[in-house]
């Protein structure tokens, strides 16, 4: 795998339950070659995604509706490194 997206969003308040199912119902296609959704306290929602390398530019998950967040998603890109 060559690259790694987070995604990560807080739901407006009650919206938590609304805001992950909003993510997993998100597809992307290309789908990437793994792909896990985790939560933790106050509400967050975290995807992230592996790509490989003949992916030029992976997509990414857009913006939540702005009535399940409380502001704008967190989105970085990472790269493997050789141990």
């Amino acid at each position: 795998m060559a690259l790694a997206l987070m995604w990560e969003a807080k739901a407006a308040p009650g919206r938590g339950e609304a805001l992950l199912e909003w993510a997993r119902a998100r597809a992307l296609d290309p789908a990437p070659e793994r792909r896990e959704t985790f939560t933790a306290p106050r509400d967050r929602v975290l995807v992230i995604t592996w790509w490989p390398e003949n992916v030029a530019e992976p997509p990414e998950l857009p913006d939540p509706p702005e009535e399940l967040r409380a502001r704008p998603p967190h989105r970085w890109r990472f790269t493997p490194v050789a141990s």
